[in-house]
């Protein structure tokens, strides 16, 4: 098992939008990415910069390889372009983050 960690941005203002968003994440993508593997998936915001750090737990970090190209990701990804930081695909600019403390 392995944790990953990520740092993303959203839009000044647009908070509680990005929140809403997740409150109602779509089903059929909540069950995209526990097929992928992923679980225990949290994300936290930073409020004065709009910062969100994200983690979450998979079993085979190969599995992950194949969600970018997958419809449904692309598909939430364009619902997700107008609130946050994204590249020219629309993903997510997605900075990855080093652990360097654990306490289990």
């Amino acid at each position: 098992m392995e944790r990953v960690a990520f740092k993303l941005k959203i839009f000044k203002g647009m908070e509680e939008e990005y929140k809403k968003r997740h409150d109602a994440i779509w089903p059929s993508l909540a069950a995209l990415l526990k097929e992928h593997g992923i679980f225990d998936y949290s994300i936290f915001l930073e409020e004065t910069s709009g910062s969100l750090f994200a983690i979450f737990k998979i079993e085979d970090r190969t599995r992950l390889e194949a969600l970018p190209r997958h419809p449904l990701m692309r598909e939430w990804w364009y619902f997700m372009k107008d609130i946050m930081e994204t590249n020219a695909d629309h993903s997510p600019v997605s900075i990855p983050l080093k652990e360097v403390f654990y306490l289990s």
